[in-house]
């Protein structure tokens, strides 16, 4: 019985070391996965930053390439919508100095000779006129108005009782305006 007892008693006495080796085992494991658990969670939470920090630049980079893609259309549109306005420009520049000429040639004494002649040119040169007004071409006014550097070429200063300082007094070549752009300024004398 003795025997019994001791082999019971050593059974009972393993089974106890067996059952502390294993729980320190299961602790150890518990432990080692906690760690793990930890030191996972961290690196998620670093990658989860580094992933939102990407997105954020991302995200300000396409905004940026978006805000530089719609100034990029309005500025086409503005220019296309400049050359539609102004696209009579070169012909009318090409078209002035003839303008020019039957002005200068309506200025000769008319006289039964050149009576006939003369009625043809300014027939001519009204039509001509009336082509410029339709795309949107206007005299600029000149004589008798203020001096104004945008609109008038001052080439003389002369001093003249009957007007007042800086009043033009006389047009020596018309300006003329295309919508709102100045294409040639009126050449003029003006007072002191």
């Amino acid at each position: 019985m003795m025997n019994e007892k001791a082999n019971e008693a050593i059974t009972d006495k393993d089974e106890d070391l067996n059952i502390d080796a294993a729980e320190k085992e299961e602790t150890e494991v518990v432990d080692s996965g906690e760690k793990e658990n930890v030191e996972s969670a961290e690196d998620l939470k670093k990658e989860i930053a580094r992933l939102q920090k990407e997105n954020e630049d991302i995200y300000g980079q396409m905004l940026r390439v978006q805000a530089e893609f719609d100034n990029f259309k309005k500025r086409s549109q503005k220019e296309k919508e400049a050359r539609l306005k102004y696209k009579s420009q070169d012909i009318v520049n090409e078209l002035l100095p003839a303008i020019d000429n039957f002005e200068r040639a309506l200025q000769v004494e008319v006289t039964d000779a050149t009576a006939s002649l003369i009625e043809g040119i300014t027939m001519v040169y009204n039509q001509l006129k009336e082509a410029l007004k339709s795309q949107g071409v206007e005299e600029i006014e000149a004589v008798g108005k203020e001096f104004d550097p945008n609109l008038h070429h001052g080439v003389m200063q002369v001093e003249e009782e009957e007007f007042e300082s800086n009043i033009i007094v006389e047009e020596l070549q018309k300006g003329y305006i295309l919508k709102d752009r100045v294409i040639r300024p009126a050449m003029v004398k003006v007072n002191k």
